[in-house]
């Protein structure tokens, strides 16, 4: 599966950080461009549960390809939306299917952060995506 520019632009920052400490000033900055959301869009309807930390998505079809917008009350989280975002933006329901989560967290050197809890909501969100691309 190719990655669009977005998500090669993420793969390129994240491997050139030689640390924990630099990926993490970089997830910091890449959740900082999250595209906010609407006070109306931040309702019960557009929350993913099964997250710690509050999280928003809302997603919509553009000729045949999704595009997704996401908040989080929680700093960290933004980034790893942020970057999870670069790498589903513009596919189409069964690409979005097919993703490995855990294989694009893997390659921006972000797997061994990621607590079981923040695993677990990142899948919850992939879920919600795909519940989206179903209806």
């Amino acid at each position: 599966m190719t990655l669009s520019d977005n998500a090669q632009a993420a793969l390129e920052a994240f491997t050139a950080a030689g640390s924990w400490e630099q990926r993490a000033r970089l997830l910091m900055q890449w959740g900082e461009r999250l595209e906010p959301l609407g006070d109306g869009e931040r309702g019960d309807a557009n929350r993913v549960h099964g997250c710690e930390s509050q999280v928003w998505l809302v997603g919509e079809m553009r000729g045949g390809h999704w595009h997704f917008r996401a908040a989080s009350d929680a700093r960290l989280i933004r980034g790893l939306l942020a970057v999870l975002l670069a790498r589903v933006d513009g596919l189409s329901g069964p690409e979005l299917n097919a993703l490995d989560l855990a294989d694009w967290f893997n390659q921006l050197g972000l797997a061994r952060q990621l607590s079981p809890s923040r695993s677990n909501g990142l899948n919850a969100v992939l879920k919600k995506m795909a519940e989206l691309a179903q209806a």
